[in-house]
């Protein structure tokens, strides 16, 4: 089956800081990947690289067969390529559906009428229908991070790239944000998500790319990168005999 997105090659470095290195990748249509790796492993930049907030030294970024590699971010975000960040930062003077709704309106080109229909479905999804009338800056962290999904899903997107959604919750919270991812994938939406929670990484993706150094040291089922003895000893700080 062709990739939804593949990555081939891909590299960038910032002075001797080589931060992503000739990585390969296929991400599949309607599949989670889960991304692991230590601080300084390359992941978010990988995210910056596909989403075109930063421009990569070599390599490609191929989108359903097409080169997206030097697209800018708005571009990608119409062809169907979105990401959340790891801090939210929504228009905080805005209520939480009229966030949602800058983004359907101007990033996916929809209607009033289409944008708010679209914009309802998505609170449900992601738990904030309840909530659509507050003030986004005076919202709590988990609803922040629910709105940084939210907003994200507005723009409609086939590939959703997620960055620490569930950094800083509670294990009930975290538990609800892997329901939440497990919805989005059910609305034929492909996700890439970034996480240091390891609950997180063994329930929700049905495969795990872990990386070092910028590579991929292993990718594959989470129950066998999470036993892989290299994996423990580079990611999970395990020492050799």
């Amino acid at each position: 089956m062709e990739p939804i997105l593949r990555i081939e090659g891909l590299s960038k470095s910032f002075g001797k800081v080589m931060a992503v290195c000739e990585l390969d990748l296929e991400v599949y249509e309607g599949e989670i990947l889960g991304i692991i790796g230590p601080n300084g492993a390359g992941k978010t930049t990988m995210f910056n690289l596909i989403s075109g907030d930063i421009r990569p030294d070599a390599g490609q970024v191929i989108f359903r067969g097409t080169d997206v590699t030097h697209l800018p971010t708005y571009r990608k975000s119409r062809l169907g390529i979105s990401r959340t960040y790891q801090i939210p930062r929504p228009f905080a003077n805005m209520t939480i559906f009229e966030n949602l709704l800058v983004g359907s309106i101007y990033s996916a080109r929809s209607s009033y009428k289409k944008s708010k229909s679209q914009c309802e479905q998505i609170l449900e999804t992601v738990g904030l229908a309840d909530r659509k009338d507050a003030v986004a800056g005076f919202l709590p962290l988990y609803d922040r991070k629910r709105l940084e999904l939210a907003k994200a899903l507005a723009t409609d997107p086939s590939v959703l790239l997620v960055d620490e959604v569930a950094g800083g919750l509670t294990e009930p919270e975290v538990d609800e944000v892997i329901e939440i991812i497990n919805a989005v994938r059910a609305r034929g939406v492909t996700v890439l998500w970034v996480e240091h929670i390891i609950m997180a990484m063994q329930k929700g993706p049905s495969r795990l790319l872990v990386m070092n150094f910028g590579s991929k040291l292993f990718c594959g089922k989470p129950d066998e990168a999470l036993g892989s003895e290299e994996v423990q000893r580079i990611y999970l700080g395990t020492e050799e005999d």
